[in-house]
């Protein structure tokens, strides 16, 4: 029984270290985790509007040209 005991508390006192690194309530973790959160956010909103502008230039095309070409006459 003492043995158990005894390796039981060996493992524990082992196994202490790799416990201790999974803690994440450290500041600077928290701070670059919602840095990356705002950038994704950013990404995000950045899209929607390029999404946006694609269509609204595609159902309203202009001629940026059009006050300087002749007007067309058909004559043949």
């Amino acid at each position: 029984m003492k043995r158990l005991l005894l390796g039981a508390v060996a493992l524990a006192v082992l196994a202490a270290p790799a416990f201790a690194q999974k803690k994440d309530d450290e500041p600077l973790a928290i701070l670059e985790r919602e840095k990356k959160q705002q950038a994704e956010q950013l990404d995000q909103q950045y899209k929607r509007m390029l999404d946006r502008s694609r269509k609204e230039n595609e159902t309203a095309r202009s001629d940026p040209w059009a006050n300087m070409r002749a007007p067309k006459e058909d004559k043949r």
